[in-house]
């Protein structure tokens, strides 16, 4: 695991905005280990158990005997002071009886060895895992895992029943990507909808239904100019930008259709309908837009979820009420024909 996970650090930190990659500390516990000699056990005629018995009550202790105080009962354990199991040299002359009579010191019997071994072994699911973790910076979340998974799969080899799992933020990233993925449609969906019930016509709803994309064109143009990539707080952003962009052009529409149906000719009515509605449309748009502005210059806590939101808004509002003031009024023009004399 620790081999595969280097192997995978060293891929992660190659991927451009990868900072702070580390590894989960899996080793630099201290570990003696204490190999028998076979061969001298054998010449001086002693079992592999009576050496391990002889070391392991030098460490862990063995119980001789019981304490009794009153109805308490206390196991009498025979081991080696703390400081003493703690010096390796104390089980190189750790004296080991031998079947003949004598003594043999440990060293004699066995290699000692203190190496770093496994400081802790995680599971999850009843599987061994080890975690690799990094922070994305200057690059936007999803681009930089798929560049980390790409060239996983090319450089890192996964034995038989190894394998590699992506969580963290990108496990909520596509999570709400999935769910955004029903929202907006639906959002969209309800919007035209609620159109077509103040209208009651196909037409004018599609007509006032325009502003939502130009409203995202500024939305994505606003993100580009501040270099901050799409996020799922941006996506957000957008749905909220529809409902005011909608809102603006149904104002403006809905004027229009009450001019003309107090007898005003088409031209008249359009003219007139977007010098009167010039103001409510400019002051709904400049609350919204300026509303936004601290989330959009913020720096502090949460910047990396109210500045991708505030932005969008923003920047959706401004092409949406260019489309109010100046297209909209123009592809009213040409989708509706003047009344017959």
């Amino acid at each position: 695991l620790l081999e595969l996970a280097e192997q995978i650090e060293k891929q992660v930190k190659s991927v451009a905005g990868a900072a702070d990659v580390k590894v989960e500390q899996a080793t630099g516990l201290p570990v003696m280990t204490i190999t028998p000699k076979r061969n001298v056990l054998a010449r001086y005629g002693l079992s592999i158990a009576s050496l391990q018995e002889v070391v392991s009550t030098a460490i862990g202790g063995a119980v001789v005997g019981q304490v009794f105080e009153g109805d308490k009962r206390f196991d009498l354990v025979v081991r080696l002071p703390e400081a003493l199991r703690q010096n390796p040299k104390t089980f190189e002359n750790l004296p080991v009886p031998l079947p003949n009579g004598g003594f043999a010191p440990v060293r004699e019997l066995a290699d000692i060895e203190v190496s770093l071994g496994p400081n802790q072994v995680n599971r999850e699911n009843g599987k061994r895992r080890i975690v690799i973790t990094a922070n994305v910076r200057g690059q936007d979340l999803g681009t930089f895992v798929e560049e980390v998974q790409s060239r996983v799969e090319e450089a890192v080899e996964m034995p038989a029943g190894y394998w590699v799992g992506y969580g963290g933020t990108f496990e909520h990233l596509i999570s709400a990507a999935k769910r955004l993925q029903i929202v907006v449609p639906l959002a969209l969906l309800l919007i035209f909808g609620l159109l077509y019930m103040a209208f009651n016509s196909v037409k004018d709803s599609l007509l006032v239904f325009t502003g939502v994309p130009l409203a995202l064109t500024g939305g994505v143009l606003a993100l580009w100019l501040r270099d901050i990539p799409l996020s799922i707080s941006a996506a957000v952003g957008f749905i909220a930008l529809s409902g005011v962009a909608v809102l603006n052009g149904l104002v403006m529409v809905s004027f229009i259709r009450r001019l003309r149906h107090e007898g005003r000719d088409v031209e008249q009515a359009i003219i007139e309908g977007a010098l009167v509605r010039l103001r409510p449309v400019l002051m709904t748009a400049m609350v919204a837009a300026l509303g936004f502005v601290p989330m959009a210059l913020n720096i502090g806590t949460g910047a990396e979820v109210q500045r991708p939101l505030a932005t969008v808004v923003i920047g959706g509002i401004i092409s949406a009420t260019l489309l109010t003031l100046l297209v909209l009024p123009a592809l009213y023009r040409l989708t509706t024909r003047p009344k017959a004399e």
